[in-house]
């Protein structure tokens, strides 16, 4: 009665609190010392609730936790802390492990839709590493070797990086390349791939089943790993078939791709199959067949890639591959967090992409 606190099962003890020699508090104990006049929850109130040592739950917000603890003890302590409204001294923890707990995410265009998605996952894996993501965009190598060593960030994620966005950055500093070339992997750096070239050949492999053999293709120049990929994969998929290619100079904008688009239409041959880079220049597609008064899918069926939150509102609903990058994000941020943890962890498996169809395309009408 009164107002004890319910009693709960005690967990099985980790081998990090019998190092620290010291268990749980007892369940009698008080939420704070006695005759204490502070309100503020400590780490001790916290490893009562969850039922751990203080060595544990200083363990899982210093960051340095690692395989010592496990994953199910860190959510423990996590949603303790939560129940009790405990906040970490920060500032503290920063001066004992010489960080910030500050990551720089470097993406190409900072109003890009994908880009949005892998800063979401980046945000969400962060939270629960303890680590805090800024976000740098339109950046070249050495303004990010600069931004690194001024502003003291612990690590640095690059997305998407062109050839001449690659430098070099100090050996000390942990790198993680997303959606980047695995050759730039190594010590203290790990690549974390999306497999656009799989996506892409899914993409054709979709207008071929549907029938088509003459196949439009809206090309980016870009001089970066992940279009250099995603253009081997067509031409693979695509050396039996009749191609008619556009390349798309950088930078184009929205009224240079219609254009590009536009041209490519305006023949009286035009191909009855277009698959585009990207959803941008697919929607442009969209714009130069009504133009022209070309219905999709019935003249002309549209692919575009990345699957942006808009592209299930094309008219009709546009055919997609769906580039997850909310788990990119996540995954680069574990990546990152093993590095700084001290672990030695190893680049995850590409990310996998996914054909997405909708009205936009269909079988050939002869």
């Amino acid at each position: 009665m009164g107002n004890r606190e319910p009693k709960m099962a005690a967990p099985a003890v980790h081998d990090v609190d019998a190092l620290a020699g010291a268990g749980p508090p007892r369940a009698g104990e008080p939420l704070t010392d006695p005759g204490s006049t502070r309100s503020r929850p400590t780490g001790r109130d916290v490893a009562r609730l969850a039922g751990v040592s203080q060595a544990t739950v200083s363990l899982v917000f210093s960051g340095i936790a690692g395989h010592r603890v496990s994953e199910n003890t860190r959510n423990r302590v996590r949603e303790a802390a939560k129940r009790l409204g405990y906040q970490p001294q920060a500032a503290a923890r920063q001066l004992r492990l010489g960080r910030t707990g500050m990551v720089l995410l470097a993406i190409p265009d900072i109003k890009g839709p994908f880009f949005a998605r892998i800063l979401a996952g980046a945000h969400e894996a962060a939270e629960e590493h303890g680590l805090t993501v800024v976000v740098g965009s339109q950046w070249d190598s050495d303004k990010l070797a600069s931004m690194t060593t001024v502003n003291q960030f612990d690590g640095l994620l690059i997305c998407s990086p062109t050839d001449r966005q690659i430098g070099e950055f100090p050996a000390f500093m942990p790198v993680i390349f997303l959606d980047s070339d695995p050759a730039l992997g190594g010590r203290n750096r790990i690549v974390v791939e999306l497999d656009v070239a799989g996506g892409m050949r899914s993409a054709v492999r979709h207008m071929v089943g549907l029938g088509h053999r003459r196949i439009g293709h809206l090309r980016y120049d870009r001089p970066s790993h992940t279009y250099r990929a995603r253009q081997a994969a067509f031409e693979e998929e695509s050396r039996h078939l009749d191609v008619v290619e556009r390349l798309i100079p950088e930078p184009a904008g929205f009224e240079g791709l219609r254009k590009i688009a536009w041209e490519m239409l305006a023949a009286d041959d035009h191909p009855r199959a277009v698959i585009c880079d990207d959803d941008l220049a697919a929607a442009c597609v969209y714009h130069a067949a009504a133009e022209f008064g070309l219905r999709i899918p019935d003249d002309i069926s549209v692919v575009g890639i990345d699957n942006i939150d808009a592209s299930a509102f094309f008219v009709p609903g546009l055919t997609t591959v769906d580039l997850s990058g909310e788990e990119l994000g996540r995954l680069g941020i574990t990546a990152m967090a093993g590095l700084l943890n001290g672990d030695d962890p190893q680049a995850p498996a590409p990310v996998r992409t996914r054909l997405v169809v909708r009205q936009s395309t269909e079988a050939l009408r002869m």
